[in-house]
């Protein structure tokens, strides 16, 4: 492990040409290996005067080196602790009076990864990916099977290793089918090139079997997530709501475990807080959970192009061209919404554990689902309805006069499952129960 620290330490003091970091002052990278603190607080003040895709790569490189070089002092300082700790990983103590100088293991490892992580989820980790991989990784294997994780998971009897999915499935809160998405058992490339010209939703049975988050690396285990996740030490960024577009809404950056203990493991769930970790690229973060899932091939055909130059849906030109599917997770309990809107790629939407309801619109029904316009503070939302779509018929009818006149197709999906999305079309989302979707963009 100190060799790994001493190589990334090299790592960060060496700067190429035409690495960004160049672009911050001389004076402030001559402080990144001895004085970190400073340039983390400097760099976060930088990302906080942007919208974050227009931040200046320079100081989103700034915080992520910087995050990992005081992760690195922690490190150290850590290990050289470490012998102090006893079997229970508690500080030692000196005549049974706890030592101050001597921080806990669970205390500094706790640390080091929120450290890591933030510069994840805040900066991007900006070309630096790798780096906090290995540093983590390292960091796991060095502490062995880790004693915090396995106090935690002892508490976790063997019979209740699942999510309470049971109690979100309420027979009356499970729409009943009246206008099918058109299905296929998992069709031939060549009849899903044939079935995208038709420019129709389709729902894919049996094309995850392979899938070791379906079976041998099962997801539904709240044991093996917290295993995959460091003893549930990494941090997710939180969306707070039932749904986006409600007033209440809010975000959080909380460790996996908080997540895991306070909305996914309820017997009997609080519906007016729930917590949804929605449409983060968990993968790139967690890169061993990405091991778990494969992209389905029928992301590798050829989409037929769209209609015109710009969205049929809502007028956007689209999207530059990806050359691999974009990976999002969607995890959270029963009740999450994801309203009715569009998106600007092609999408297969993966559902690993629980079920789902899908309400889907052509675009050429757009004139009856009341997309909202640019909101305060500039921000566009032109691709989000107005409309709760299972709102009660009164209120529809009261305030979206045209909305029930719409036509839709509808499914719900279940564990195993995958819905293709056509670029344009309109979507509303509803988790049955406990659910962990993945969706796979491109064009």
């Amino acid at each position: 492990m100190q060799s790994l620290l001493e190589q990334t330490i090299q790592a960060l003091s060496k700067f190429h040409p035409s690495d960004p970091i160049v672009e911050c002052p001389a004076s402030v990278l001559a402080l990144l290996p001895s004085d970190p603190d400073p340039l983390t607080t400097l760099a976060r003040s930088k990302l906080h005067t942007y919208p974050f895709d227009s931040v200046p790569i320079c100081w989103r490189r700034l915080y992520t080196d910087a995050s990992i070089a005081k992760a690195v002092a922690l490190t150290k300082r850590g290990l050289a602790n470490s012998d102090g700790d006893n079997a229970n990983g508690e500080a030692k103590r000196r005549d049974g009076i706890p030592d101050d100088n001597v921080v806990s293991e669970e205390a500094w490892v706790d640390e080091v990864v929120k450290v890591l992580d933030m510069a994840a989820i805040m900066a991007g980790a900006a070309g630096r990916e790798e780096m906090i991989e290995e540093l983590l990784s390292g960091l796991q294997n060095h502490l062995g099977e880790d004693r915090t994780s396995q106090r935690k998971r002892r508490k976790l009897d063997k019979d209740r290793d699942s999510f309470p999915i049971a109690k979100y499935m309420e027979p009356s809160k499970i729409p009943s089918i009246r206008y099918p998405v058109q299905s296929s058992i998992a069709p031939s490339m060549q009849a899903f090139e044939a079935h995208m010209k038709t420019t129709k939703p389709l729902l894919i049975k049996d094309a995850l079997t392979h899938w070791p988050a379906i079976h041998e690396r099962p997801w539904s285990s709240p044991a093996y997530l917290l295993e995959r996740t460091f003893g549930g030490r990494r941090l997710i960024p939180v969306e707070i709501g039932r749904s986006y577009t409600d007033a209440e809404w809010g975000q959080s950056i909380i460790t996996f475990k908080e997540f895991m203990e306070r909305y996914m493991m309820s017997e009997v769930p609080d519906t007016s807080r729930l917590g949804y970790l929605a449409q983060h690229d968990l993968f790139s973060q967690i890169p061993c959970l990405r091991n778990d899932i494969a992209i389905p091939d029928y992301c590798f055909t050829v989409p037929p192009p769209v209609k015109g130059s710009k969205s049929a849906a809502i007028g956007k030109p689209p999207p530059p061209q990806v050359e691999e599917p974009l990976l999002n997770a969607w995890f959270g309990p029963g009740g999450t919404v994801s309203p009715l809107h569009t998106d600007p790629y092609h999408n297969i939407l993966c559902q690993v554990v629980g079920e789902k309801y899908v309400r889907l619109y052509s675009p050429e029904q757009t004139n009856k689902l009341y997309p909202k316009g640019v909101e305060e503070g500039g921000v566009d939302m032109s691709n989000t309805s107005e409309v709760d779509a299972e709102a009660a018929s009164k209120v529809l009818d009261a305030d979206f006069p045209l909305f029930r006149q719409a036509k839709y197709v509808e499914t719900i999906l279940n564990e195993g499952e995958c819905l293709y999305i056509p670029v344009g079309w309109w979507h509303y989302v509803r988790s049955l129960s406990v659910s962990f979707s993945v969706s796979f963009w491109w064009n």
